[in-house]
This record gives C-alpha cells, sequence and structure tokens, in this order.
C-alpha cells in the first residue's frame, strides 16, 4: 500500500503541469491540509491567489485521481510486484563481490555501534537459523514429537541436546533436550528436557517441519498425509 501511494505521489509530482485547476479546486485542497481555514474566509481566499498553492492542488488532484485505480483499484498489485522486484535486485547485489563488501562494512558499522552490537548477533543467529539449511543442521539433529505442554498433548520439536548433565546423572536415564517453537513465529518457544523414550522421531525434515509450524499445521509434508490417508482409509 505505502509502495503504490509513493508510486502515485511520484508520478503526481512529474505530471501535475497538465492537470487543470480552478478555484474550487484549491479551496478544496486547502480545505483539506488546514481545515481552520473554513472559519477564516478572507485568509482562504488570499491563499487561493498564490501560485504554489495551485501547484499543490493540481498535485493533490491527480494524486486523488490516481488513487482511485492504483491503491484502491486493481492497479494496486504494483506494489507488491515492485516490492518482488525490489528484493530479487536487492538479493542479486548482495550476492555479488560489491554487495558482500558492502554488507561486510554495514556489519562493521554495527559491530562498533554500542547498543546495536548487544542485540545483532543474536538477531543473525536467528535469521541464519530460518533462512540457511547449514545452521539448522548445525543447532537442530532431528524433529520429534512430544507429549507437552501436558500428557496427551503432542508438539513438534527440534532436539538440541543431549540434556542436562546433573539431570542425567541424578535420575539416571538417557535424556534429550527439545525446543518447542510457537506458531506462527518459530523465533520464540520454550525449551525442556525429556527422557529419550518419552519421544517420537517424525520422518520429516528440518524444513518440512518449519512450515508445518509457521503454517499452522497447515502445510503437512507428503509423507505425512499419505499416511493419513491411508489411516483414515483403513488400508
Amino acid at each position: 500500500m505505502h509502495i503504490n501511494r509513493g508510486l502515485v505521489h511520484i508520478i503526481a509530482l512529474a505530471a501535475n503541469e497538465n492537470i487543470e485547476v480552478n478555484d474550487k479546486d484549491i479551496r478544496a485542497y486547502l480545505l483539506e491540509v488546514r481545515p481552520e481555514l473554513e472559519d477564516n474566509e478572507v485568509e482562504l481566499e488570499m491563499r487561493i491567489r498564490l501560485d504554489e498553492n495551485k501547484r499543490k492542488a493540481r498535485i493533490y488532484k491527480l494524486e486523488r485521481d490516481l488513487a482511485k485505480t492504483w491503491v484502491d483499484g486493481p492497479g494496486s498489485i504494483a506494489g507488491f510486484i515492485i516490492a518482488v522486484i525490489a528484493v530479487c535486485i536487492l538479493g542479486a547485489i548482495l550476492a555479488s563481490y560489491v554487495g558482500k563488501s558492502l554488507w561486510k562494512m554495514a556489519e562493521n558499522f554495527i559491530m562498533n555501534t554500542p547498543l546495536l552490537r548487544r542485540v545483532y548477533p543474536y538477531v543473525k543467529q536467528i535469521t541464519d537459523f530460518l533462512f540457511t539449511q547449514e545452521e539448522q543442521k548445525k543447532l537442530f539433529s532431528r524433529v520429534v514429537a512430544v507429549e507437552y505442554p501436558r500428557e496427551g498433548i503432542w508438539s513438534v520439536g527440534f532436539v538440541t541436546g543431549s540434556g542436562l548433565n546433573n539431570v542425567v546423572t541424578a535420575v539416571k536415564k538417557e535424556f534429550v533436550t527439545v525446543i518447542i517453537p510457537t506458531s506462527p513465529t518459530p523465533f520464540t518457544g520454550f525449551v525442556i528436557t525429556v527422557p529419550k523414550k518419552q519421544t517420537i522421531d517424525l520422518d520429516m525434515t528440518i524444513e518440512e517441519a518449519l512450515r508445518f509450524i509457521v503454517s499452522g499445521g497447515v502445510i503437512t509434508p507428503e509423507k505425512e498425509r499419505v499416511k493419513a490417508a491411508l489411516s483414515q482409509s483403513g488400508l
């Protein structure tokens, strides 16, 4: 929406010279931006005569006409298309040598800024985890189902370790540490330590599990859909 409004504003700035306005149009513009002038007819009439307000009224009128198509009408999809193209171009630039150099300079600047350098490493770790499969493989070993938050309710989680040493020593059981991400944003979650026997290994990749969580369970791995269909058919 903001992209469309920006596009409309740029077009209005460039093409307003061809728009004709009369005193009524200028009055409508002034009352829109300065409603207090409605009680001051003398000043309102003076401002109507100013060339600058006439130019602004042309821009205002053209923006209003263009918005009917490009903001509220079928042209609103242009903003989405522009955003996709911009992301692709930005990705191509960052993937190039020049882009990598610029990104490295930006990271150095962030790491030298007192407040940002405390936050940035953690944000980077999260984004690397979400968008880089190699980082996911380093952090998580497998996908499991575990009864959480209570018995009888099964949640999807990622195994991140072999449990806390003191707990393993005291209870004398094999434990695993599992992170249970929240849906639909897996940036946060709960870390639990449970006996390994109380977990069920799931036949899905880390990427498939993330899609399942982010979509609120709508996007189910193909293998799981097949199993569900077979179960319902009694096979």
